[in-house]
């Protein structure tokens, strides 16, 4: 495996107040990949960011870009890193390309037309380019966050909570970018609420609650381990309790008792599903329907919260 772009190794942030925002965080990004940050409000996702982009300063530990420490050599570090942060805060009368040229002057970066062009069309901001900021949707406006997080031509990319309040056809546009910038070598770490998302488009997953990372998995190797299925069993009678010659099988009842649920393990070399139907068959129940339900990495996400009882 090729040397991660970012390592980060004990890492500690404690503010002033006492506030443990960030603790032994031990984490790589590998180069080229999506990584998506999952985690309730406060959980750390904000400041994480803020410290690998040197905007927060750590209590303590390591940060490295690409080998560049972000505390020792802070300048090549930050110049490898787009950052689209949460909040929309723009000069509000300023023209949009001028926003963008001076992002990217600011990195010292030489003048190229042609790359913010390129930027600004494939965002939909072109026919925008001599609009003032203010003048935009909240969408457009978020546009022009990540076409600044894109003007010095970043190796890393990060996006904490992108799609926050956007429509359905921003959230669409803004994922085709990702998508074209995932295929130009572009590394790229979202923190988002949209499980869905992270679902679809992450390489990995990180988990973090309360500044701790709880777990850090290949999105697959994740739903195949942790990602159960789920069976309901409709039933043409109702039954007012689970039969006791079922009750090997942890069988749940819906409300009604026209539906029996069974959780079985999508892993295991026999699911009791043939050993369940068989009894059911023998209680003299008629089965109306079966379907089955895999688990989503939301399950999974909620149920790791539960057990870290940050919910």
């Amino acid at each position: 495996m090729q040397d991660p772009i970012i390592s980060i190794e004990g890492l500690h942030k404690v503010y002033d107040s006492g506030f443990t925002a960030l603790a032994d965080v031990d984490l790589e990004i590998q180069r080229g990949e999506i990584f998506a940050l999952l985690g309730p409000n406060g959980a750390g996702k904000t400041t994480l960011i803020s410290a690998i982009c040197g905007l927060v300063r750590q209590t303590s530990g390591k940060i490295a870009v690409d080998g560049h420490d972000t505390l020792e050599d802070f300048r090549k570090a930050r110049g490898m890193i787009g950052l689209v942060p949460q909040e929309v805060s723009l000069e509000p009368f300023e023209k949009v390309l001028n926003t963008i040229r001076f992002s990217r002057g600011l990195f010292g970066k030489p003048a190229d037309e042609s790359h913010l062009e390129s930027i600004l069309r494939e965002l939909s901001l072109w026919d925008k380019r001599d609009s003032r900021t203010s003048q935009l949707s909240g969408g457009m406006q978020r546009r022009v966050l990540i076409a600044k997080a894109l003007a010095h031509e970043p190796e890393i990319l990060f996006l904490d909570e992108p799609t926050a309040g956007v429509d359905v056809e921003l959230r669409k546009a803004m994922w085709d970018t990702v998508n074209r910038l995932r295929e130009r070598g572009v590394t790229i770490i979202l923190t988002t609420h949209y499980i869905e998302e992270a679902e679809a488009m992450a390489d990995r997953i990180g988990i973090i609650s309360k500044g701790r990372i709880l777990l850090v998995e290949n999105k697959k190797d994740l739903m195949a381990r942790l990602g159960g299925k789920q069976m309901t069993i409709e039933l043409v009678e109702p039954v007012d309790t689970i039969p006791d010659n079922l009750a090997p099988f942890g069988l749940g009842r819906s409300e009604d008792g026209h539906e029996l649920i069974y959780d079985y393990d999508t892993t295991a070399d026999r699911s009791g599903i043939a050993s369940l139907l068989s009894a059911i068959s023998s209680e003299g129940l008629k089965v109306k329907d079966v379907h089955t339900r895999q688990s989503s990495l939301e399950d999974i996400f909620v149920g790791l919260l539960h057990e870290d009882g940050a919910s």
